[in-house]
């Protein structure tokens, strides 16, 4: 399988499990495979969840990515081994960093529910080619991940302006918009993943749903008070 295709929820999901470490193996650099060049995107992701790491209290060491063809079986054995020793080295998942596993598991899940998010607002970092290991810690810096995760942006569906076009409903791929036919929508907040489905798709003519950052989202409209009554020409 192309590194490419190593999402980082496989890694939270390995973190929420209890795996004290993960380690990633692509191909060198400028030999990709597939002609794709996903070894770049993952080594990006490594580089962006080694920050995330770090904002949720986890030591980053414990994230590896290496390169190496697949005739090199030594340097493989190498890089897992010692890897697998500076694990060892930091201790258990959690308890080395002082974290209640509750706690831990509560920041890991947060996480996961924004990975489009985090996809999509760091599109284009994500997609750069670095050619110099001295420009990897310089990719994503410790106060653009603060920064990400302060400005986190919710989304409202504005009950003067909705259309119950059910649009947003049907295109939402967590169903996290309630409201059938001539019922006014609602964006679930707790099941919203950020990932802007439904500012996206609503008509434009409409522009009912609304990007908040900064400010406490509207408490939602009452289930009786949702009935929306269409106007006759």
């Amino acid at each position: 399988m192309c590194s490419g295709r190593v999402d980082p929820v496989f890694v939270l999901r390995a973190f929420a499990k209890g795996v004290d470490g993960v380690f990633i193996g692509g191909c060198r650099l400028n030999e990709c495979n597939y002609t794709t060049q996903g070894n770049y995107d993952t080594l990006n992701m490594v580089l962006l969840y080694k920050r995330i790491m770090e904002h949720i209290g986890l030591n980053p060491e414990r994230l590896h990515i290496a390169f190496m063809s697949g005739a090199e079986a030594n340097l493989f054995a190498e890089t897992v081994n010692s890897f697998v020793e500076r694990v060892k080295k930091i201790g258990p998942l959690g308890k080395a960093e002082a974290i209640h596993p509750e706690t831990l598991l509560a920041r890991l899940a947060e996480v996961t529910k924004l990975v489009p998010y985090i996809k999509r607002v760091n599109q284009e970092k994500l997609a750069t080619r670095l050619h110099d290991p001295a420009e990897y810690d310089r990719l994503f810096t410790q106060s653009d991940v603060e920064k990400m995760f302060s400005e986190i942006v919710a989304y409202y569906i504005d009950p003067a302006k909705c259309q119950a076009c059910m649009i947003c409903a049907r295109r939402c791929p967590e169903e996290a918009i309630s409201g059938g036919k001539n019922q006014i929508h609602v964006v679930d907040q707790a099941k919203c993943i950020k990932c802007e489905t439904c500012f996206v798709v609503c008509p434009t003519r409409f522009n009912a749903v609304m990007k908040i950052s900064g400010a406490p989202v509207p408490p939602p409209l009452p289930e009786d008070q949702r009935t929306f009554v269409r106007q006759k020409a």
